[in-house]
């Protein structure tokens, strides 16, 4: 049996994205499908529940040749416009930075 081919992500771009509104059903399904629906890859997440607000923050990578940072922030901001969630997304690089002043 053959298996599925597999989508490779090219790197070449790591990012940060936060995700914070109210907790509902259907958050972290909504987020990572749009994310996959547009070949970016989750390196690493955490997520948690402080009272009724839910937050998450991701790592992920993408080949940002193929799709600017500034598409997918609309994608994501459009997620989060349905969803009614605040999502950022900021270069790793820039994240980094930020934090070591």
């Amino acid at each position: 049996m053959r298996k599925p081919a597999r989508r490779v992500t090219i790197v070449s771009m790591r990012a940060i994205m936060t995700v914070t509104g109210l907790d509902h059903t259907g958050i972290i399904a909504a987020v990572a499908g749009a994310l996959a629906g547009q070949n970016v890859n989750i390196v690493n997440v955490s997520q948690t529940l402080m009272e009724d607000y839910f937050t998450m923050i991701l790592q992920i990578d993408f080949d940002d040749d193929s799709l600017p940072l500034a598409d997918l922030q609309q994608i994501m901001a459009d997620v989060g416009n349905r969803e009614g969630l605040e999502i950022r997304i900021q270069s790793e690089a820039i994240f980094d930075a930020m934090h070591k002043l």
